[in-house]
């Protein structure tokens, strides 16, 4: 009884609770294959969606949003960034990505750091993401730590699911962190490996942080046990084609392991073998220069070669555009679709581009109920002035949860109170 009492006050306090939306007339991108509607309707009731189609009623009671001459497409997923944990890249009172000095590596966990009021999550939504993968920077270790997945709803409570991932830093950087060289980083992941192994096995062993015989503390190797056994994904950071292989190989001796790798800009040098251990990949699309030595096969075909071989390819990285600031990864999508057109270049169709931002970030990470326009799906629904995948286009409204959010942000109120200045005159102080 008392449980029955609790789930009706959870619902009585959910703001979604009885609201109903049809987004009606709009070009309904599903991302369900290459499916899209023409002057379809999206109905969504108490924050789930429940009928997808062209000609469906309007339930009554609804909230119409008219979205005639306009896209609708599901709420944009980053496959990777620093929301939440970055406000200024360069500012370190604002960058809670790394921790440069501290002794511990894997068993770091963003969580207590997501910050639901930085600036750049309203920006972001605004933008049409609706949902963000976030993820630790390595520092002085090759295990950077334990990642998150949060909504970009306006409220405080953002957090979809903590300790999502392990990020495992190799290649270059890798090396760097490890003492020098590759062979080094890659004894440091194998030996946190087993010790996590040692750790599940005999806890007691590692006695006041770490044992007699332990390289990693305590709660490090705590943290990579979920790892080896399978229950938490492995985000790989590698670049390099022979790095990518390398990673693709750990699996022989470490069966359980559930690799994402994340880069791989030689990636479509080994995209058979990628696609054959079934290991999907977060890169962008315009990463071709080859500006280091892992880097040296990079091509604006990456993503189209991979997609090609039958990879699962999310857009995300950790800096520029889509780590603060993902609101620009619509427009990755959209240059991976022109490559097509490029002489020699492979390319996405638009459903396949769509996906990289949506349904594909969702399966990568599991998110069952996210990531296209269906039936029982979470309503994140984007309605959008134009073509998403164009740079003239932008949100005009934001569902998350099946709850309209505002499309403001920080830049917005900074124009609308300097905007219509008189000349000499001085702003208004913010309301507190």
């Amino acid at each position: 009884m008392r449980r029955f009492a609790l789930l009706v006050a959870a619902l009585l306090a959910s703001p979604a609770l009885a609201a109903t939306y049809a987004i009606t007339g709009g070009t309904v991108a599903t991302a369900v294959g290459d499916t899209v509607i023409a002057n379809g309707t999206v109905i969504v009731r108490d924050g789930r969606i429940i009928a997808v189609g062209a000609g469906l009623p309007v339930p009554a009671g609804a909230t119409v949003i008219d979205a005639t001459g306009k896209y609708v497409t599901p709420g944009l997923i980053t496959a990777m960034s620093t929301l939440g944990i970055t406000e200024v890249e360069g500012v370190r009172q604002t960058n809670d990505a790394s921790a440069r000095t501290t002794p511990f590596s894997a068993a770091i966990d963003v969580t207590p750091a997501i910050n639901p009021m930085s600036p750049p999550i309203a920006v972001s939504r605004m933008g049409g993401i609706t949902r963000a993968i976030v993820g630790p920077e390595a520092s002085n270790e090759i295990f950077g730590g334990q990642g998150a997945i949060i909504s970009l709803a306006d409220r405080t409570d953002i957090l979809v699911r903590g300790q999502a991932f392990q990020l495992i830093e190799l290649g270059e950087d890798g090396a760097r962190t490890a003492g020098g060289s590759r062979p080094a980083a890659w004894l440091n992941l194998r030996n946190g490996f087993a010790e996590a192994q040692r750790y599940a096995r005999n806890p007691a062993a590692f006695d006041s942080g770490r044992d007699r015989d332990s390289l990693i503390k305590r709660l490090d190797a705590a943290a990579l046990v979920p790892v080896v056994e399978g229950r938490v994904p492995a985000v790989f950071h590698v670049e390099r084609a022979s790095d990518i292989t390398g990673v693709l190989g750990l699996t022989r001796e470490f069966p359980r392991l559930r690799i994402i790798l994340i880069g791989a800009r030689e990636g479509w040098l080994v995209a058979d073998k990628i696609a054959a251990a079934r290991v999907p990949v977060i890169t962008l699309t315009l990463h071709d220069l080859p500006d280091s030595f892992e880097t040296l096969a990079s091509t604006r075909s990456n993503v189209g070669r991979l997609v090609a071989a039958g990879v699962t390819v999310g857009l995300g990285v950790f800096q520029g555009d889509s780590g603060a600031q993902p609101r620009n990864l619509p427009y990755y999508a959209g240059n991976a679709v022109a490559q097509a057109a490029v002489p020699g270049g492979i390319g996405l169709t638009r459903a396949q581009a769509l996906a990289t931002i949506t349904s594909a970030p969702a399966r990568i990470f599991g998110l069952t109920d996210l990531g296209s326009l269906e039936v029982g799906k979470r309503g994140d629904v984007v309605v959008w002035d134009g073509d998403p995948l164009e740079l003239t286009s932008a949100p005009v409204a934001v569902l998350i949860d099946g709850v309209p959010q505002p499309m403001t942000s920080r830049q917005t109120l900074l124009r609308d109170r300097y905007r219509d200045l008189a000349p000499g005159a001085l702003p208004l102080q913010y309301n507190k």
